[in-house]
């Protein structure tokens, strides 16, 4: 029963904590650098999930520079950035990737 307490309590302690800035913040207007900052964020956390993946051999701390991953992610990237097209891209990305594999 105590556990249960201790996840109930840190729980809240964290929807209080992320919603006082929201409550105290709520009739200010932030400076433009603090917004334009926000806005880079999903595009970071993006490629932070993304990049050790495409790098690193599968399980290991290995650089793989010859990995199919890497090849498929270049590809997909370059697709991505030419031609701004999310299913294009999904679909060179993963034929690559099972040509590769």
């Amino acid at each position: 029963m105590n556990i249960w307490l201790l996840i109930l309590g840190v729980g809240l302690g964290s929807v209080m904590l992320r919603a006082s800035f929201l409550v105290l913040l709520r009739d200010r207007k932030l400076p433009e650098s603090p917004t334009l900052s926000l806005g880079l964020v999903p595009a970071a956390v993006l490629a932070a999930l993304i990049v050790p993946d495409l790098l690193y051999a599968r399980g290991t701390d290995v650089f793989d520079p010859f990995s199919p991953r890497l090849a498929a992610g270049l590809l997909a990237a370059a697709v991505a950035w030419k031609t701004r097209n999310l299913l294009l891209t999904l679909v060179v990305g993963r034929s690559l990737l099972l040509i590769l594999s």
